[in-house]
């Protein structure tokens, strides 16, 4: 073997070593990943593939690799990043919650006043609402991932949808200031098809966002059909702020899993860097999709496009969305004790049946019931539920309704309401339960309930529920 044919064999051997490193190198960092992530998975464009080393069963350059490995350390500090601002999502209103809730039972020692008290119970909900949100945007994105998050396509009035958003999302911007509004142009139809749930979580997302990020001007949403003489017809909701903006290489990054902006971000603004991520995912789902406009230090718009469905039949409505700030009818806007006091006024007194083994759960949801105007039995789990529901049909005054935690000891809310069923109770059964994943509003239905509610309970939501299952025809419940 001549001088040169040595010197080449080394060399290549020593780029096997080199290769061969790399790999292994790589596959810890994997490994560190899927450790740290626990139950959350790589996004696809950080996983590499570490298969066979040899270059003959696998040509990867060394420069390929080490992009590679590059890209993995890269996708590790974004997991690492996301990890931390995490748990110091979760901390900091648990740390307000538990705090201000030793203040009040400490309320008589402390001699704080009603002013002191009620600011202490709404800090106790605003951290709550935002416990609420963050946990919703990690199931979201884990059922995402998991390929099990569920579209119901129904006919939906857009205007509704965007009057619900406008009573909601005026509160947040006149808090910091800021003014929104919401806007149409040209003809919109009376009706769309799309699942008017994830619509409305996308918008709220979107809108939430540009009223954070903006501090000065305000917010508009404008509503337009695409495509109207086209057989398949979308509209587009474009949400523009008067905000910081984003540089290009932060609009590349803005929809990666775990990111913002920059890390900057986070920590003035908070929040866990999925909601643009869930957002554009969904839209996807709808048919569309999420995209974003912007000149930096010039604002931002995010335009989301939707499917609607054929409009053969449907109206277009020539006269335009001006919602402004002229919401003081929408219901959403009436506190939540004066809408309980009003069912109660409006309404004869409705027996219903409370099953629920959390004990402050079952006082809360009863004293909810109770300021309806409703008469409410307890009872603490299942068997004591069928046997209470069953007594008072024998005795010939059954219960109007019953409301059925689904997870019980002794016997759990499945197997008592197939038992009722079984036994021929064709009353009304409402599914509480602490269980929001895919497939477990199909579950609960499955056994026999009519209506499905998931804890925290809201509690308007909750009557709002009662009131239309009571307001069915009986046939509607039997089986």
């Amino acid at each position: 073997m001549t001088y040169r044919s040595k010197t080449r064999e080394a060399a290549l051997i020593e780029e096997v070593k080199q290769l061969r490193k790399l790999v292994t190198e790589l596959r810890t960092t994997e490994v560190e990943l899927r450790t740290r992530a626990v139950e959350l998975r790589l996004a696809s464009d950080a996983e590499v593939d570490t298969g066979p080393s040899t270059p003959t069963d696998n040509p990867v350059s060394i420069p390929e690799l080490r992009a590679s490995k590059r890209k993995a350390e890269a996708a590790s500090r974004a997991k690492s990043e996301f990890l931390a601002n995490m748990s110091h999502e979760l901390r900091t209103p648990m740390t307000a919650i538990l705090g201000y809730t030793d203040l009040l039972l400490e309320g008589e020692a402390n001699q704080i006043t009603p002013q002191e008290r009620l600011e202490h119970l709404n800090t106790l909900k605003r951290n709550g609402q935002h416990l609420m949100r963050l946990l919703t945007d990690i199931l979201d994105f884990s059922k995402i991932e998991a390929g099990k998050i569920e579209i119901e396509k129904l006919r939906t009035s857009p205007y509704e949808i965007m009057a619900d958003v406008q009573a909601v999302m005026r509160h947040p911007a006149a808090e910091r200031g800021v003014g929104f509004d919401v806007a149409s142009l040209g003809r919109i139809p009376a009706t769309i098809e799309t699942d008017p749930t994830r619509l409305r979580q996308i918008l709220m997302n979107l809108i939430g966002n540009a009223i954070k990020f903006t501090e000065q001007g305000g917010v508009r949403v404008v509503v337009r059909l695409l495509d109207e003489d086209t057989p398949n017809p979308k509209m587009r909701f474009g949400v523009s702020d008067t905000g910081p903006g984003l540089s290009p290489e932060a609009q590349e990054r803005i929809f990666e899993v775990f990111s913002q902006a920059d890390a900057s971000t986070t920590r003035r603004y908070g929040g866990t860097g999925l909601g643009l991520t869930i957002s554009r995912q969904l839209a996807r789902l709808l048919g569309g999709d999420l995209e974003v406009e912007s000149i930096e230090s010039q604002g931002c718009t995010f335009n989301v496009t939707i499917e609607i469905g054929s409009l053969e039949g449907v109206e277009l409505l020539d006269t335009p969305i001006q919602l402004g700030a002229d919401t003081e009818g929408y219901e959403d806007l009436v506190p939540t004790s004066a809408f309980l006091d009003s069912v109660s006024e409006s309404r004869s007194p409705a027996r219903v049946l409370l099953v629920e083994d959390g004990e402050d759960n079952r006082r809360l949801i009863t004293l909810t019931l109770r300021q309806s105007g409703f008469h409410v039995q307890q009872a603490e789990n299942g068997r004591d539920g069928l046997e209470a529901a069953l007594q008072s049909r024998d005795a010939g005054e059954p219960f109007d309704l019953i409301v059925m935690d689904m997870q019980m000891p002794v016997m759990d809310g499945y197997e008592a309401t197939r038992r009722l069923r079984g036994s021929g109770w064709t009353g009304p059964i409402l599914a509480l339960t602490a269980h929001a994943m895919a497939g477990d509003r199909e579950r609960c239905l499955a056994v026999g309930c009519n209506d499905f509610e998931t804890k925290p309970v809201d509690r308007r939501k909750l009557v709002t529920r009662i009131l239309n299952l009571l307001t069915k025809e009986p046939d509607a419940y039997s089986r």
